[in-house]
């Protein structure tokens, strides 16, 4: 399939019926606004809006901060490039949020990965992820960008205990040291059910572990699992230095992806 052939199908598959959401998270449509949100101390809120905002954009933006200033809680806005109106990202500025890094959004057909070969170093393991491990995965994903260690690891064992069948955590490791030594790099699917689609999350790898197909490894594990449960199709929200390795792998650049977050006590 060619790359708007991809997106096309993305789209009408996964963005416009919310089939990515974040399993748990309450699901609403405020006009032609998706918001999802969980309450709490830690609890957090994302929106976006494949069909546009209307004849009046600022008044809807407007509202959904009202509405996340009301809970008390801090939100992303995850814009598309191809996302109406054109200027969207320079509304939700004007309107208090913060501009995070670009992302790539990555797409492709699983079949074509698992035409690559891969391998993993000799000295290290990859296997599945249980209950125990995710804490361990944390520290890494802490290390590598310093987002906390209750934050990742308890979503995780949430995730994974109410939605077993929709998440698998990967992790690889010293194969000597096994649970004494670091988690070298962890990776983890999220399978959407009824759309075709898998999406592939994590990836980071210690620096002293890079450039030895640890990332490509992960990968094709995932890609090969997601073959084995009959799904077409795989995302990836790619960083810079991802982006080079997946299309290397046969996976399609289709559009940009930029987040703006907006925190509670930020007036907009």
């Amino acid at each position: 399939m060619t790359p708007d052939e991809l997106l096309e199908v993305f789209h009408r598959r996964i963005r416009l019926p919310d089939a990515d959401a974040i399993p748990g998270w309450k699901q609403e449509h405020d006009g032609t606004v998706h918001r999802s949100y969980v309450d709490g101390p830690d609890g957090a809120g994302f929106v976006e809006t494949p069909r546009g905002l209307g004849d009046d954009p600022d008044a809807v933006i407007a509202r959904q901060v009202e509405f996340f200033r009301e809970r008390g809680l801090a939100f992303e806005w995850k814009t598309y490039a191809y996302d109406e109106p054109a200027d969207l990202g320079q509304r939700l500025v004007r309107a208090g949020f913060v501009e995070q890094e670009p992302e790539t959004l990555i797409l492709g057909e699983v079949d074509r990965i698992l035409q690559r070969p891969s391998a993993l170093p000799s000295k290290l393991r990859l296997r599945e992820a249980d209950e125990d491990d995710f804490r361990r995965i944390a520290v890494l994903t802490d290390t590598l960008w310093h987002d906390g260690l209750e934050r990742v690891g308890e979503r995780l064992a949430a995730e994974a205990r109410m939605f077993p069948d929709r998440l698998s955590v990967f992790l690889v490791e010293d194969a000597l040291r096994g649970p004494d030594g670091p988690v070298v790099s962890a990776a983890w699917i999220r399978f959407h059910p009824g759309t075709g689609f898998a999406s592939l999350w994590g990836g980071g790898t210690l620096p002293e572990w890079r450039r030895q197909g640890i990332y490509s490894a992960l990968l094709v594990h995932r890609a090969r699992l997601a073959q084995g449960r009959g799904y077409e199709f795989l995302r990836v929200d790619a960083s810079a230095d991802s982006r080079p390795i997946l299309q290397k792998l046969g996976l399609h650049a289709v559009t940009t992806t930029t987040p703006y977050e907006w925190e509670p006590d930020r007036r907009g």
